[in-house]
């Protein structure tokens, strides 16, 4: 079978949520291309570096123009070459608005129903028509959970059968409990750290609830006064106001913002941690916990939308996120407590070996040959 992918998340620098599940599925992809199963990668741009090299079964194809590429460039092609592929697959919100082929496309969260404050009236409104359409025409929906499977369902009124939930995986090679102690010194020092901290990896916008974690904060460090919040993540939409909270509680010296920091890095910067917090308000997955567990780090997550599902038993929970009083009261729970630290460490790396690549790149396979 020949199958058809838009390889366009993939193929951007400083990639995180979307671009890194692409990425991720199209290198184990890469390695099973066969003459029964060929991969054709479409792109508005020449591949990049990083980009899975082409082979005899998995190759790419590049046109434009790129300006409404997912409407108008992806859906001609399709249509004058549409004996090339037997299925196209979309990783993300966007399938092409027409299109001859079967599609398959994944959805990984609808945050936008849930917080529209976030979003530009123009970016709303393409997140609900787009994605609507393309759930309506797709054969088949993966989610990457059963909380966004329950959102198709609750908002776009899909019939449950034609959604599969497909969990993503995390790099299990990068991000594991054995990282040398010498490296993770060498990050501290880099980013300045110089002490024992607790850390937040992910995209700076409110639905992360990083300002309740900075309100938060003050009374973790009455507590542990030599201890530092490290917020890992580039800014992303609406941020200013996390920067003005810390300027107004005087953090500026207790607070690292790394902004955004390469991949081979993230592993070190986590395994260094006292302890991982997502204070999230919505999760569509929740990778980032996923890989904090991976690397043995005690991981403090909200109980909403997905991260149950993600972390099970082996995190401790904040039950009402937007009351920053008990996100402090958690987080020395945690911290003061070796004891807990030790079981949360390894009910963490357990739990994490549920997940991987590997079986995200399989299952999402068997959803396209169906």
């Amino acid at each position: 079978m020949a199958i058809g992918i838009d390889g366009n998340e993939a193929n951007i620098a400083n990639r995180v949520g979307v671009g890194q599940y692409s990425l991720s599925i199209l290198k184990k992809w890469r390695k099973i291309a066969s003459s029964n199963n060929q991969f054709i990668i479409y792109l508005s741009q020449p591949p990049q570096f990083w980009m899975p090299k082409k082979s005899q079964y998995f190759s790419y194809r590049i046109f434009g123009p790129q300006r409404f590429w997912t409407q108008f460039a992806l859906p001609f092609n399709l249509f004058f070459k549409k004996r090339e592929v037997d299925v196209f697959f979309s990783p993300a919100h966007y399938a092409p608005r027409f299109s001859p082929i079967k599609t398959v496309v994944t959805i990984h969260d609808l945050a936008y129903f849930y917080y529209p404050q976030e979003f530009k009236k123009n970016d709303l409104w393409q997140l609900k028509s787009w994605t609507k359409y393309s759930v309506k025409k797709a054969a088949k929906i993966i989610a990457v959970s059963k909380n966004t499977k329950k959102d198709l369902i609750k908002f776009y009124k899909i019939n449950p059968q034609k959604i599969v939930v497909v969990y993503n995986g995390y790099d299990t090679k990068r991000f594991n409990s054995q990282l040398g102690s010498s490296q993770i010194e060498k990050i501290k020092r880099k980013y300045k750290i110089g002490s024992d901290y607790i850390v937040y990896l992910g995209t700076l916008q409110p639905r992360k609830n990083i300002e309740a974690l900075i309100k938060a904060f003050p009374q973790v460090n009455k507590r542990f006064n030599r201890l530092k919040l490290v917020v890992i993540g580039k800014k992303g939409w609406l941020y200013k106001s996390i920067f003005t909270q810390v300027k107004k509680l005087g953090l500026e010296k207790k607070i690292v913002f790394t902004d955004f920091v390469p991949d081979e890095e993230i592993p070190f910067l986590l395994a260094g941690a006292k302890l991982f917090i997502l204070p999230s308000l919505y999760e569509g997955f929740g990778i980032t916990a996923l890989e904090a567990m991976a690397c043995g780090v005690p991981v403090l997550v909200s109980r909403i939308s997905s991260l149950p599902e993600v972390v099970g038993n082996a995190g401790h929970y904040i039950e009402n996120p937007q009351n920053y009083s008990e996100i402090s009261q958690k987080t020395i729970q945690v911290l003061e407590n070796p004891k807990l630290q030790k079981e949360l460490s390894k009910k963490g790396i357990k739990q994490a070996q549920k997940f991987s690549w590997k079986n995200c790149a399989e299952e999402a396979l068997k959803v396209l040959l169906s």
